[in-house]
């Protein structure tokens, strides 16, 4: 088997649900030992997140971020338990946490304890709202999702906030955390040193609102709902067909001449109103009108071909099982099987040439628990 990009490097990982273990299981694909720490009993809170449930009775939510892991039961409100835990820190290289602030310190597992057995640890600490006012506010995706701002602009109309159809926000919080793990690592190949790595849902979020932040901070917008609509860039939306909606990107006027040959208008890409794009977004509602007039002659699958055929950027509105399916017909083989995996499981995004992803093993049964 060729060598992960990772290989030798041990984890322990404290953390639970879906931020920190998406984290430490992507380590774990680039060939790190992640043992999982968990509580004896019941282990990960998501072990009984279902359903629904794979073949083997196991919570899917589960699996999903838990492979190319070891699991571990530990009480660590118990003193024989933590030495065990430090113990296991003592051969480690990284440590992730996912409690709120202060947690880790009562029980003798803060940065700075474990610092004094590791001095070149490192340590990623994932929250909530942060270490200092929002240190009591309880870290839920959905929760962050309203707060943060991301329900204000998600959702079919003004008055109808939504969230995400996924935990979005701990995904995204899971990646910050990987890349300030991996920039520490590489920090630690040239000096040694090791440090704190602290990241939290709160400010990831308003990070990745990037244009919409960004059109608040410099131009005193605050941005509303606008459904699938882009504030910015016209035709850029799902339209009706005569079977089922399309996405249409159209990102430049080029594009958008070609869009408008293709729809059979050829006359809108020289409509004064419709000419570029600061010109199309100022008149909206009249080109989208048009648009859904001539896109409702035909059916998704023609629009997708004869569009896609021009240039032009576009695509169905796919369930999940379709967007397997349509990720499988353009040759990216999303999904893969896992040794000691009931089910498929979905494969890293992330290709490698030297060190490729490994998939060593599914989803750790909870030692001498349920789970």
């Amino acid at each position: 088997m060729t060598a992960g990009a990772l290989d030798g490097i041990v984890v322990v990982d404290f953390s639970r649900v879906l931020a920190g273990p998406y984290a430490t299981m992507m380590l774990g694909d680039f060939g790190a030992d992640v043992v999982k720490v968990e509580r004896p009993g019941s282990g990960d809170d998501t072990r009984q997140w279902g359903p629904p449930h794979d073949s083997g009775g196991v919570a899917t939510y589960f699996n999903s971020v838990n492979r190319n892991k070891r699991s571990v039961a530990l009480d660590l409100g118990d003193p024989d338990d933590t030495r065990q835990a430090r113990d296991l820190v003592a051969h480690a290289a990284i440590v992730v946490a996912n409690f709120r602030p202060g947690t880790m310190e009562k029980l003798g597992l803060g940065y700075e304890d474990l610092r004094a057995i590791r001095p070149n640890i490192i340590y990623c600490s994932i929250t909530g709202f942060g270490r200092d006012g929002g240190a009591a506010l309880p870290g839920y995706d959905l929760l962050v999702q309203a707060v943060g701002g991301l329900m204000s602009v998600t959702g079919t109309e003004p008055g109808d906030p939504t969230k995400a159809g996924v935990a979005l926000v701990d995904v995204l919080a899971g990646l910050h955390a990987l890349s300030g793990i991996l920039a520490a690592l590489a920090y630690r190949d040239r000096t040694g040193e090791g440090q704190r790595v602290d990241t939290n849902l709160l400010a990831v979020l308003l990070s990745s609102m990037v244009n919409q932040a960004s059109g608040y901070l410099g131009a005193g917008v605050v941005p509303g709902i606008m459904g699938n609509r882009h504030p910015s860039i016209t035709p850029y939306q799902t339209f009706d067909t005569a079977d089922r909606p399309v996405a249409v990107a159209v990102g430049n006027d080029k594009q958008f001449r070609a869009f408008s040959a293709a729809i059979g208008r050829p006359d809108l890409a020289n409509d004064a109103r419709f000419a570029t794009n600061p010109h199309r977004v100022a008149n909206r509602n009249a080109l989208c009108t048009l648009i859904e007039t001539a896109l409702k002659t035909n059916g998704a699958d023609h629009w997708y071909a004869a569009l896609t055929a021009v240039g032009v950027p576009v695509g169905p509105i796919n369930d999940l099982a379709e967007a397997f399916a349509f990720a499988e017909g353009l040759g990216i083989h999303p999904t893969v099987s896992v040794p000691g995996s009931a089910t498929p499981q979905v494969a890293n995004p992330i290709s490698l040439s030297a060190t490729p992803v490994t998939y060593r093993s599914g989803p750790p049964p909870l030692v001498g628990g349920t789970g």
